[in-house]
């Protein structure tokens, strides 16, 4: 009975992975129920993190040619990189913080996976938009 546990839990995880994965295509132009519009609100969230994820891979990398560039002038100078890091950081908690809170207007119903997912789609469109004014070249 001990070696049954073990296989049927594998066996239950194989169903629930192959169930998952057999989803149907979602028309999110025409999403009618909550399931739907939870699922298209996830891949709006996946969306929107994928572009800041790339924008902020740019950012670091244009803080750390700052650093490169001021710290040539005086080490004093240096540190952009980790501001940038540090911001993100800061962020990433409120960004969780603000969306678990958005999604208690609807605390344990079946809305509630949409209203989170779209609050991190915003907030994160709006980061990836603060990102992008860094990248922006300056004029003095």
């Amino acid at each position: 009975m001990r070696m049954f546990a073990p296989l049927a839990a594998v066996l239950l995880l194989s169903a629930v992975s192959a169930v998952a994965q057999e989803q149907p295509a979602v028309d999110c132009q025409n999403a009618v129920t909550q399931m739907d519009m939870n699922i298209c609100a996830g891949q709006d969230y996946d969306t929107a993190d994928a572009d800041l994820n790339e924008v902020y891979r740019r950012a670091v990398a244009a803080t750390k040619a700052m650093d490169k560039e001021l710290g040539e002038i005086d080490a004093a100078y240096v540190g952009a990189e980790e501001a940038l890091k540090k911001a993100q950081r800061a962020w990433i908690g409120y960004r969780d913080g603000q969306c678990q809170l958005a999604g208690f207007e609807a605390r344990g119903g079946s809305m509630e996976p949409m209203l989170v997912s779209g609050c991190l789609a915003e907030l994160t469109r709006k980061r990836t938009a603060e990102l992008k004014q860094l990248l922006e070249p300056r004029g003095n």
